[in-house]
């Protein structure tokens, strides 16, 4: 596996421990219909979260967060519309953003509630 590839998947885990620790439960991973994908989807009293996860080893080119394209959360809308449908939810949702930078043995999460807004519910 590269290593971009597993620096993703230990943000991804990184971000799944601290949503549990805020309450959550972990629904789905990786979650695909067809093309479009939710790195996680996660559920609390009050929320279904789609949760966009960004991972760097540093900031020299930027936030993580903004690597979360207008095109990318168009695209996760529309993976949380198909999501919706195909499993009947009916709490409010939530489109949020976890940016996390690792440095050596140490990292930094920074969660984005609500990140973006959809029209469509």
């Amino acid at each position: 596996m590269a290593e971009h590839n597993d620096i993703g998947t230990y943000g991804e885990n990184l971000a799944c421990q601290y949503l549990e620790k805020k309450g959550f439960s972990i629904l789905h991973r990786n979650w695909h219909c067809g093309s479009y994908e939710v790195d996680i989807i996660a559920k609390n009293n009050e929320y279904i979260i789609f949760a966009e996860v960004k991972t760097r080893t540093g900031t020299y080119m930027g936030q993580p967060e903004i690597f979360v394209t207008k095109q990318k959360q168009k695209n996760i809308i529309t993976a949380a519309q198909r999501y919706i449908d195909k499993f009947h939810h009916t709490e409010e949702i939530r489109f949020d953003i976890i940016a996390i930078v690792l440095k050596g043995e140490h990292y930094s999460i920074h969660h984005i509630e609500d990140a973006y807004k959809t029209t469509w519910r």
